[in-house]
This record gives C-alpha cells, structure tokens and sequence, in this order.
C-alpha cells in the first residue's frame, strides 16, 4: 500500500502562517499595539515596534509600563494558544479555514500575570518570547522575557498563570 505523498513545505508554511495571522489580527488591542509575530517552526518571538504612542515618559524617554505588561501578556497568550493550535493544525482537527473566516478558539483567561520591570524601556523596538513551564487541560504556567538590543539582557520579564479553554468550546 503507497503511502500518501505529504505536502509540499510551501504549502505547510503558508497554512502555519495564516492561522497564526488569523489568531493575532482576531484580537483588536494586540493589532492598535502594533504586536507582530515572527514564527521559526513552532517558536513564536513577539516584535512591538516603536510608536510615539507607547512612551509612558516623555522626560526619558521610556516604554509605558502599561504598554509592556499588555506585550508581555500579549505574548503569553497568544504563545500558549499557539502551542495549543498547532498541534490541532497539524494533527488536522482544526482547519485554517476556520479560522480565516473569524472562528477563532477560545483564548485563555488570565489567572494572574506579575510583571518584573527591570529597567526602563527605550523608544525602540521590543522583542519577547514565551516558554510555557506547564500546560494541561485547565491550567498553564508561562514565563515570558522581553529584551530590545540584546536578549542577554531583559528590560522586563513576567510570569502568568492562566485558565485553558475547554476543548469542546
């Protein structure tokens, strides 16, 4: 018996990068920050592009703390859905279809996020990444790091507990 031939690597790409599209532009706060995504396989870094907008003090000037909680949030979440989506893309129990057309998942729901404010941010770009410490059926941990010109050396970082969606919903 032959087995099927997989798809081409293109075609693979194409559909990751579209169901990744459709999870951030479906969520309105993430697109007014500018929060984009840049996926290496299945690992996401968060990019939040400098905006005149996103200084908190104009005297230094630094990133509003607001501003890097809610990218470092941001990050977490959509990390931790990502994970969760793309086994379900990959396994084929989800579409990307779906979710082009506006169906999205459910999100997880924040339990508790603190933030460490390590040194104030610059009016530059902001890169941050996500590693999920413990994921299962109704609670996750992640721990997220947020850096600018050197990932060596964080300008804030985060951790956040957070309550899964359930599968039928």
């Amino acid at each position: 018996m032959a087995r099927a031939r997989p798809e081409p690597v293109q075609v693979v790409k194409q559909r990751r990068d579209a169901a990744l599209k459709a999870l951030v532009e479906g969520v309105p706060y993430i697109r007014f920050l500018g929060v984009q995504f840049e996926r290496r396989g299945d690992e996401l870094t968060a990019v939040m592009p400098f905006d005149e907008k996103l200084i908190g003090n104009p005297l230094l000037p630094a990133l509003h703390g607001g501003a890097t909680a809610a990218f470092l949030e941001i990050t977490s979440i959509i990390g931790l859905s990502w994970g969760h989506l793309w086994e379900e893309i990959e396994s084929g129990k989800v579409e990307v279809e779906t979710l082009t057309e506006g169906r999205l998942p459910r999100l997880p729901k924040t339990i508790d996020f603190t933030v460490d404010y390590l040194r104030s941010g610059l009016p530059r770009d902001a890169y941050a990444r996500a590693k999920v410490n413990r994921s299962g059926r109704r609670y996750a941990s992640v721990h997220v790091e947020a850096w600018q010109d050197n990932r060596s050396r964080p300008f804030a970082q985060a951790t956040g507990h957070f309550l899964m969606p359930r599968r039928d919903e």
